[in-house]
């Protein structure tokens, strides 16, 4: 079973390659680089196969950065970190550079030189460099300077991740979103804190002067209790002062509560309207006789950020499609005809499958009544029962 696995892999992988062949012959190789690493009509399978290989590069290489840190792992696999280290750096380095040479086909970057000067200042280019550089940085410069802080940067490859995820981007839609009201909690949670920080340095400051030494190093006091997780470090001792405490953590579970439920519900109502919005799309799409198959691939990969599978896709494109018709639209006019090929193979199929399925006899009976069929429809059907 794991050699046909391993087969169907290298199958796959053979197909995607020579799809991504076939469809950019004759381009350039700026623009095939450019379709590798981005989604793009002649990108094919073969791009979402590099997707994977980047993420689970990011992900091996973050897992032995930690267990590196580990004094008794380090020193039974220290070779295989480093070579670890070495493969997956070249992955991303290729990576960058591949990004930086191919991002003049977009056209915010197009110049060939102020466009490259651009991206590399963009945060996703900055976050690619910065995944790289302690790397680079420790070998060349290792011998004459400490750079053993630069490892934790390394970590940083984690942010590699959000490319490839619309959750960090729903998040900072819903953040924009509701701004105002977070900003109203935070300017709460801070008058909050800068009155329990003085009223603990005022109860507190008599009796235990080395803790509640000045208002700002209360406030460390006053955010642990609001917060309710209260280290132990720092307690009050009077008795106004545990009663104050006592109330202030009452209120803290409020206070701080409030923009979780607002993140919450704000992320939840950003979510469905980026759904409702991808339904819209498609419906535009559809209306505007434009569907093709470069409008398919974007759509699924809006589809794939919004975390939506084949079944939700499929059925929000029903609930378009039967809209349309109730309305007396053409479901079928202006798509791309390799689409429209597609779905006519799979119509045959389906009828292909009841002429030779269990209600196939009774499906005979009916069309031979000439009143509830024509004679095209049993040609048809009897075509498909010889075959």
């Amino acid at each position: 079973m794991k050699q046909l696995q391993k087969f169907n892999m290298l199958g796959a992988i053979y197909l995607a390659l020579r799809y991504f062949i076939t469809k950019n012959k004759g381009r350039t190789l700026r623009q095939k680089v450019f379709a590798l690493l981005h989604p793009t009509a002649t990108s094919g399978p073969l791009h979402r196969y590099i997707d994977h290989v980047i993420i689970a590069a990011v992900l091996v290489s973050v897992v032995s950065i930690i267990l590196e840190t580990v004094p008794e792992i380090h020193a039974i696999f220290g070779p295989e970190f480093k070579l670890l280290e070495w493969v997956t750096v070249a992955i991303f380095t290729l990576e960058y550079l591949g990004r930086v040479y191919s991002c003049c086909e977009r056209e915010e970057y197009a110049h060939p030189i102020r466009g490259r000067l651009r991206y590399m200042v963009s945060v996703s280019a900055l976050i690619d460099l910065l995944a790289v550089s302690p790397f680079y940085f420790d070998l060349l410069f290792h011998e004459n300077v400490d750079l053993r802080f630069l490892r934790v940067f390394r970590l940083s490859r984690l942010l590699k991740l959000t490319r490839y995820t619309g959750t960090l981007n729903t998040l900072f839609k819903a953040v924009q979103r509701e701004k105002r009201v977070l900003l109203a909690s935070a300017f709460m949670m801070l008058l909050l804190v800068s009155l329990t920080a003085s009223l603990g340095f005022e109860l507190e400051h008599a009796a235990q002067p080395d803790k509640f030494e000045s208002i700002p190093a209360t406030m460390y006091w006053a955010v642990i209790t609001l917060a309710s997780v209260g280290y132990g470090d720092i307690t009050p001792i009077t008795p106004l002062g545990r009663a104050m405490t006592v109330v202030i953590s009452l209120i803290g579970i409020g206070i701080f509560a409030i923009p979780a439920g607002l993140m919450a519900s704000a992320f939840t109502d950003q979510l469905r309207i980026d759904r409702e919005t991808f339904e819209n799309e498609f419906r535009k799409a559809v209306a505007d006789g434009r569907y093709s198959a470069h409008d398919r691939q974007a759509l699924d990969a809006e589809a794939e950020r919004l975390h939506l599978t084949p079944q939700d896709v499929n059925r929000i494109m029903e609930r378009v499609r039967n809209e349309m018709r109730s309305v007396g639209h053409d479901v079928t006019e202006g798509l791309d005809p390799e689409v429209m090929l597609e779905r006519y193979r799979q119509q045959i199929s389906n009828l292909r499958s009841m002429a030779h399925g269990k209600s196939a006899e009774q499906i005979n009976t009916l069309l031979t009544d000439e009143s509830k069929s024509t004679a095209v429809e049993r040609d048809i059907w009897q075509s498909l029962r010889q075959k």
